[in-house]
């Protein structure tokens, strides 16, 4: 069956931006361009009988722009869509938190991350929340409640014992690539939502990242992505790619910069290298949408049925990333701060998702998109067990095989699917 979307998703962080608006005075709600914030700002403004102030209207932005200080002022709460299109308003928030500091007063929408703006880092530093709005799960495109990773987080240990997985490796293979963009999975399969992809990613490059910087190459940027999403879920290696190209290094690296601003790519740090000299302190890549990687790819669920060596190598990469993404997801709706990560020791033997609770407990993730699991694939675990002791209390490996169960070695092997299946506070649906 084909992963389509019908009507709007429900979107957990609802809850949560409700939430942080009653404790704190500024709320930021950061994502890519059409991956639901509007809507999230539509629901807030309902709630609260307000009205959103869109700076995207060429209108309302100029207005906006003559006379910021008119549209911050006030004791009611103010909700302003893209609002990086006008610098200026940061700075007169700020002078409006001046007088009055008290929670409840902004919600601030914006496609571009909130760090890389200039104003940002010396306007409202310590004064602000920054919620990631991410692609949708699937949990909301399903319209299940995930609960894994707020259980593992909470200190159970689910019991998935005697569970048996039904979703075949087809349906995983059209999961993965259809990813999680609304308006994307609004489209069916083929040309029409591969239409859509390149219309996006076109809109992204030429508008949103030359509203950001100026850029000398603006043909490259293209590239540069393509060359990147051939690289997710591994190691960055900012050189190798540049040279694929015929372009400078330097150069490369502002530009990777600005597609991770407009929320194109993200790098997943190192974590543990604090642990010894030799665990490997290099980032890892992934393109922040499966199905946008996809495209980029030109993977498709037919081709990877067709088994072809090279296109499995990336199916498995793409299914380390969607991974990555449903877990930061979940984790994106979580209150206490967590720490995430890849681990890599100098001999290569790696961990894909490491995520630390603000109580040093910590919680491994492997990824396979294979239906087998070998004692060569618990090579990182063993070496992050080691290095860890009892602090690591839970790892697991998620496959796309049918069954899960505990390995000899004590970690727990669990479908893929368990991400999305798995209800809060339970383990096995």
């Amino acid at each position: 069956m084909d992963v389509l979307l019908t009507g709007i998703a429900p979107r957990r962080l609802c809850n949560v931006l409700q939430a942080r608006v009653a404790e704190e005075p500024v709320v930021v709600l950061n994502g890519p361009r059409t991956v639901g914030k509007s809507t999230l700002l539509a629901h807030l403004a309902a709630a609260t009988n307000r009205k959103v102030i869109d700076c995207d209207d060429p209108a309302t932005r100029a207005a906006v722009r003559n006379d910021p200080g008119r549209f911050v002022g006030g004791d009611d709460l103010v909700l302003i869509d893209e609002y990086q299109l006008v610098p200026e308003l940061l700075d007169a928030i700020k002078a409006e938190l001046n007088r009055d500091l008290r929670p409840g007063r902004y919600v601030l929408a914006g496609s571009t991350r909130y760090s890389t703006l200039p104003q940002a880092g010396q306007s409202l530093t310590g004064r602000v929340d920054i919620l990631d709005v991410l692609p949708l799960s699937q949990g909301e495109i399903a319209g299940t409640r995930e609960g894994l990773i707020h259980s593992l987080l909470e200190g159970d240990q689910p019991d998935f014992s005697g569970f048996t997985s039904d979703t075949s490796r087809d349906e995983y293979a059209r999961r993965i690539t259809s990813g999680g963009m609304p308006v994307a999975l609004r489209r069916p399969p083929g040309r029409s939502r591969n239409r859509w992809f390149a219309n996006y990613l076109e809109l992204v490059l030429e508008r949103d990242v030359i509203e950001l910087s100026r850029v000398r190459q603006r043909e490259m940027l293209p590239r540069l992505l393509e060359q990147l999403a051939a690289r997710t879920a591994q190691v960055l290696n900012i050189s190798t790619a540049a040279q694929n190209i015929g372009m400078e290094k330097s150069s490369a690296e502002n530009y990777v910069r600005l597609l991770e601003a407009v929320f194109l790519v993200h790098r997943l740090p190192a974590w543990g290298t604090t642990l010894g000299s030799r665990i490997a302190r290099q980032p890892k890549l992934h393109v922040v949408d499966s199905g946008v990687a996809a495209w980029l790819l030109g993977l498709t669920p037919g081709k990877i049925a067709a088994a072809d060596p090279a296109v499995l190598t990336q199916y498995g990469h793409l299914t380390e990333t969607f991974a990555v993404g449903e877990i930061l997801k979940q984790l994106s709706w979580w209150d206490a701060p967590v720490t995430v990560g890849h681990f890599r020791t100098g001999t290569g033997d790696e961990v894909d998702l490491v995520v630390e609770a603000d109580d040093g407990c910590v919680i491994a993730f492997e990824f396979k998109a294979g239906t087998r699991i070998h004692g060569e694939d618990l090579r990182g675990i063993r070496a992050l067990r080691t290095k860890l002791g009892n602090r690591l209390t839970t790892s697991i490996i998620l496959y796309t095989g049918p069954h899960a169960y505990r390995h000899e070695e004590g970690s727990l092997v669990l479908p893929l699917d368990s991400l999305w299946t798995a209800s809060s506070g339970h383990g096995a649906p």
